[in-house]
């Protein structure tokens, strides 16, 4: 498992209502701010790519787990 305080402070910056999950809203209003357009669809399907628990968020966990991969090379 992921080192997840490595990454605690930006997922925290995604997690807008503090919820400790990271939603597809969540996601759009992100890439919206980061001046790049996402359809709500495009971004549950980002959500489910990382959402191992199948609940339809993104934990810290998970996000963290994604976020190692991604560095190591893997397939994420």
């Amino acid at each position: 498992m992921a080192e997840t305080t490595e990454y605690a402070a930006t997922f925290n910056l995604v997690d807008t209502d503090g919820d400790g999950r990271i939603s597809a809203t969540e996601l759009v209003a992100l890439m919206k701010a980061l001046g790049d357009e996402v359809t709500d669809e495009q971004a549950a399907e980002a959500v489910a790519r990382l959402d191992s628990s199948g609940d339809g968020l993104i934990s810290l966990e998970e996000f963290a787990a994604y976020l190692s991969t991604d560095r190591a090379g893997g397939a994420g």
